[in-house]
């Protein structure tokens, strides 16, 4: 049995980042190589002269929706939350909802944009327990049409206690963002520029694109004690042809493939479950936690994560137990940012 007691560790509130850096590729950088296990201090910037000619980036072009839903109940009047999770093929949402008193199926909530004013109806269809709801939308529009109308974006709660502020439209945000789908934004790929990307390029690391939209389990704690029984969440994903084919050369001329994220990280386990890396397309539940042998990642860029996540404990998977251990409280000692909008650590 291992014991989610492990994954536990303390961090000073003051080191929770509430905003980014104004310049993304200023964030430092925690550099710790499993081979020689030394820890050294870098920025996000340097990452050109840590990779070589011949890696390849693997990044999650997922893009983060404004799921986060205000409105009152048609009946009541009384405040009403709710944050949009996905669709199904019925085109109902599923929705995590919150109000005061008792709320009935049939019900209809009133969505507020974000100038405050009356807009789309939702139609609460059935209670699917755990604060979940599905829910039908009064509208024809897309999903997502109806989303950047009435939605905000969906901070963690450590960030603002969840209150957005306009800067947060694009900073909680990827520049290489695309596939609309996310709660929640892959972290790791938030230091990246396109000034950045472009000097990769220049100095031979290449990059290809994975997707996983990200749901709100990840921010879940575990609550179970031992690790081994606990249920992990579904997140959608994809790796198409090109980018196995890609990935495959990489490997035999010698470079590695550097996943930015634990997002694309599991995306690209999932895709080699078998041992060799496929194309694939669907949800995935893979719970990365030892003694899990990693088949296609050999470098992790990642921001620092929460105890007793299942993030946490991927990240101390890959880099060896006692050593990322030991990079965290020298990350805390140093006074790095933490979480969504910290700073980076660099797995080599």
């Amino acid at each position: 049995m291992t014991s989610i007691d492990q994954y536990d560790y303390h961090l000073p509130s003051d080191l929770i980042a509430q905003q980014p850096l104004e310049k993304r590729t200023d964030a430092r950088l925690l550099v710790v190589n499993r081979q020689t296990e030394e820890i050294t201090h870098q920025h996000v910037r340097d990452l050109p002269d840590l990779l070589g000619a011949g890696d390849c980036l693997v990044l999650n072009n997922t893009k983060v929706v404004p799921a986060r839903l205000m409105g009152r109940r048609v009946n009541t009047g009384g405040r009403w939350q709710g944050l949009f999770v996905e669709t199904d093929a019925n085109g109902n949402w599923l929705v995590l909802a919150k109000t005061r008193g008792k709320i009935q199926p049939g019900e209809k909530v009133v969505l507020e944009n974000r100038e405050a004013r009356e807009d789309v109806e939702l139609e609460l269809l059935a209670n699917l327990g755990g604060g979940q709801w599905a829910v039908k939308p009064l509208s024809e529009e897309s999903p997502f049409a109806v989303l950047e109308r009435v939605g905000r974006v969906p901070l963690p709660h450590y960030i603002r206690g969840g209150e957005m502020m306009p800067e947060d439209w694009k900073d909680y945000q990827t520049v290489f963002a695309e596939s609309p789908g996310a709660v929640a934004a892959p972290t790791a790929g938030l230091h990246f520029t396109h000034e950045l990307l472009n000097k990769m390029s220049a100095k031979g690391v290449d990059r290809q694109f994975v997707t996983l939209h990200v749901g709100m389990g990840t921010f879940r704690p575990i609550g179970v004690d031992n690790i081994e029984q606990h249920e992990m969440h579904f997140e959608f994903g994809e790796i198409n042809q090109e980018t196995v084919d890609h990935l495959a050369k990489v490997k035999a001329d010698g470079g590695r493939v550097v996943s930015v994220g634990t997002t694309a990280t599991r995306v690209l386990e999932t895709a080699a479950a078998e041992g060799q890396l496929k194309p694939w397309s669907g949800k995935t539940n893979l719970f990365i936690r030892p003694p899990y042998e990693f088949k296609t990642v050999d470098v992790l860029l990642t921001n620092f994560h929460l105890p007793k996540s299942t993030l946490l404990i991927l990240v101390r998977t890959f880099g060896g137990d006692q050593l990322i251990r030991q990079a965290y409280r020298e990350a805390i000692r140093e006074e790095y940012r933490f979480y969504s909008y910290g700073d980076a650590m660099l797995i080599l």
